[in-house]
């Protein structure tokens, strides 16, 4: 009875670990859909905050004047960043822009000062610009607002339109998700089918047989949650150094939630199957384990 037990015990390791692997996998691959869902978010963020909205001050307007707008536009939710631009110093960016020294040739300085406005993410849209823009031309200081309405029209739609086919894909991607680990399970746990009915036979309950399964299951999708951030840390790294851009876009806090997403799911699933296949077997008749 030792020998067939201790036969029994090898044939089933190998299935444990082709199923950690398998379930380490298919989580690497939703939590890389993750990673670009977030970094989408945070790229999307990043266009938007970089549009500038420049408010272009009248010719006569003194500097203190300015800086008075200035300071008062910068208290209003939706200004992420704010700066005012002399004639002089637009002249000088103009310079370092394009080298040429235009002030020389035309003996004054045509450029106009400015307030430029970099508004946050949520903000960057047509509707909230155009909002905007109308309470700043009230102002009698303000000769006209300027910013690229065409780029916010494009990004926004073209932002609404990829957030569309992620959602679908992750939906997608979720339930191939979870069907792939089920099978996966379920496969592992048919090596040990004549096991689970043997313990039955010698009146053994559900709960006792079932339990160190379960308890398994547990361990083992623990397992395949970690393997597969291990292989995201691995992949971010490799992007780090590539795209050295993508370090200063990161979001940790979401990241952190990801991976703890990643552990529940793995657990979770894992659990559920391996306790639906015991019982499955433990239903069946003997004769329809072979």
């Amino acid at each position: 009875m030792a020998q067939p037990g201790r036969s029994s015990a090898k044939k089933s390791k190998p299935s444990y670990l082709y199923s950690i692997v398998g379930v380490a996998l298919v989580l690497f691959l939703l939590g890389t859909l993750g990673l670009v869902v977030i970094h989408a978010n945070k790229l999307s963020k990043y266009f938007k905050e970089s549009i500038e909205v420049q408010v272009i001050l009248r010719d006569n307007v003194k500097e203190n004047q300015a800086i008075a707008l200035r300071d008062s536009i910068a208290v209003k939710p939706y200004v992420k960043s704010i700066e005012y631009v002399s004639k002089e110093m637009a002249a000088e960016r103009f310079k370092k822009e394009f080298g040429e020294d235009f002030i020389n040739l035309l003996e004054y300085n045509p450029l106009y000062a400015s307030i430029n406005i970099k508004a946050n993410a949520n903000y960057v849209n047509a509707d909230s610009l155009k909002v905007i823009e109308n309470n700043l031309t009230q102002q009698s200081i303000v000769r006209e607002i300027s910013y690229q309405r065409i780029l916010v029209n494009k990004l926004n739609e073209n932002v609404q339109r990829i957030g569309m086919i992620v959602l679908i894909i992750s939906g997608v991607l979720c339930l191939a998700v979870v069907f792939l680990i089920d099978n996966t399970i379920r496969l592992a746990m048919f090596s040990n089918r004549f096991l689970i009915k043997t313990m039955q036979m010698v009146g053994a309950t559900r709960w006792f047989i079932a339990k160190p399964f379960d308890f398994r299951s547990i361990i083992n999708g623990a397992l395949s949650a970690l393997i597969a951030i291990a292989g995201l840390f691995a992949m971010m790294s490799f992007a780090d150094k590539v795209l050295p851009e993508l370090n200063g876009m990161r979001d940790n806090l979401m990241i952190g939630l990801l991976f703890l997403g990643m552990i529940v799911i793995g657990i979770a699933i894992s659990l559920f199957s391996t306790h639906r296949s015991v019982m499955k077997y433990l239903r069946l008749k003997l004769d329809d384990l072979y």
